[in-house]
């Protein structure tokens, strides 16, 4: 048997409060909205890797989940003195049922349709059309199942646009899973790049699980691709769902990489950051005019295609 228990934090003792009670016993803890489900619920945008200038609400409730015979008050107490902080209130401590974890777990991925050939189906499920291009990906510790909108934008390009025959960067390729859709959907070659080494693993046993040979599919760190210059060292289509600050710092390298005539498309950029990252890569390369190309739940994919004879 395991109890939950959960206390009202400010906003910034959230996170040193939660690394505490982690290092004191508690087996998970979770941030979320206090005001959640109200009018004064607040959104906060961000993925794994991102840095948010304050990771948590104004008013944040931490989840806490405990042994059975850990004193819940005694363990806040010694975690807050730990953190120099105030020891925060006891909201509630209730006790949890023995549960299937992993069952419990799976249950929260469920298949995710990018359209009407193209799903994202998670190994324990099966397909719900067995004649559609169907990505098996298990979440994992790189990121990229298909849940998130930036990865729903790309994913959704890949399938509007001609990918077959084509060659293919993905650029911050956490989980492949923009490769992967593109060599599944006929791409003549795919390369993912990732400075993560657990990342590209992931990518490599991903694109193994879906039958991608090897020599279609290249996963590697970014001093390992050719000179821009040479053979391979460009690509007909260009791919980076990262964030926005990295994705300012990485014009010039992102933009030497489309092919004559080929395609860049950006994720994880906010709506309210588009109009600044256009001008970015205005700036950086005229021949290659960026422009938003569709919306999900307030983030925004630009896109925009090489018109000079390089």
């Amino acid at each position: 048997m395991l109890r939950e228990l959960t206390a009202l934090v400010e906003q910034a003792h959230a996170e040193p409060l939660s690394d505490a009670l982690l290092e004191r016993g508690a087996l998970a803890v979770g941030v979320e909205d206090a005001a959640a489900g109200s009018a004064d619920e607040q959104p906060l945008y961000g993925e794994p890797g991102s840095a948010l200038a304050h990771p948590a609400w104004r008013r944040s409730r931490l989840r806490v989940l405990i042994a059975a015979g850990t004193d819940p008050q005694r363990l806040l107490a010694a975690a807050a003195a730990a953190a120099s902080l105030p020891a925060p209130c006891l909201e509630s401590a209730s006790d949890v049922a023995d549960a299937d974890w992993v069952r419990l777990t799976q249950a929260q991925f469920s298949p995710i349709r990018i359209s009407d050939r193209l799903w994202i189906v998670p190994s324990w499920h099966t397909p719900p059309d067995a004649g559609a291009v169907n990505l098996r990906l298990d979440p994992g510790a790189a990121f990229g199942t298909g849940s998130h909108p930036t990865t729903r934008l790309c994913l959704a390009w890949i399938d509007a646009h001609p990918v077959a025959g084509r060659t293919v960067l993905d650029y911050g390729c956490g989980s492949g899973i923009l490769a992967l859709a593109a060599a599944r959907l006929g791409a003549r070659a795919v390369t993912g790049i990732d400075i993560d080494p657990q990342a590209l693993a992931a990518a490599r046993a991903n694109s193994s699980a879906n039958g991608i040979a090897a020599g279609i599919a290249r996963y590697t760190v970014p001093e390992a691709l050719p000179d821009p210059g040479s053979e391979g060292g460009r690509f007909d289509i260009v791919l980076a769902n990262i964030l926005a600050n990295p994705l300012k710092l990485l014009a010039p390298a992102l933009l030497a990489r489309v092919a004559p005539g080929g395609a860049l498309v950006l994720a994880g950029v906010l709506e309210q950051q588009a109009g600044e990252m256009i001008e970015v890569y205005r700036r950086a390369d005229r021949a290659l005019a960026l422009a938003p190309w569709r919306n999900d739940n307030g983030w925004v994919c630009l896109a925009g295609r090489r018109c000079d004879r390089r």
